[in-house]
């Protein structure tokens, strides 16, 4: 059913705290990571991309804090994020974002195969003629 427009105000204020909960949770974990580096320690390559996640983060939050504190400017939040998509830091993304996200990739992995296979087929085609 539809949802009332406090309903609506819940949820999101629902979804920026889930948010500000991870990233608060990620910086924790960040900087452990970055204690770790400095006194020597080497870092997993999953480890490294989410350090990095997470201070690209901290940086796309400095931004975001602007809409949320100056008054009002909340409501141009959505043109500004249609504007620049990822100004947005990653733990506030939706689900249905994220699916978008993955579907685009998935479309340009295999428009990237297609053509890959095309071009061999006709490095085929050229081999057989020159050898025929």
């Amino acid at each position: 059913g539809k949802k009332s427009l406090r309903q609506k105000a819940v949820d999101e204020l629902k979804h920026y705290y889930n948010g500000f909960h991870l990233l608060w949770t990620d910086t924790k974990v960040a900087a452990r990571m970055v204690w770790r580096l400095l006194h020597g320690q080497v870092l997993t390559r999953r480890e490294r991309r989410r350090l990095l996640r997470t201070c690209a983060d901290l940086f796309r939050l400095v931004p975001f804090l602007v809409f949320v504190i100056v008054p009002f400017m909340e409501l141009l939040l959505p043109v500004f994020l249609k504007l620049f998509p990822e100004m947005l830091p990653s733990t506030f993304e939706t689900e249905s974002k994220k699916e978008e996200k993955q579907k685009k990739k998935l479309n340009a992995k295999l428009e990237l195969a297609k053509f890959l296979r095309e071009t061999i087929v006709e490095m085929a085609k050229r081999n057989k003629a020159d050898t025929g």
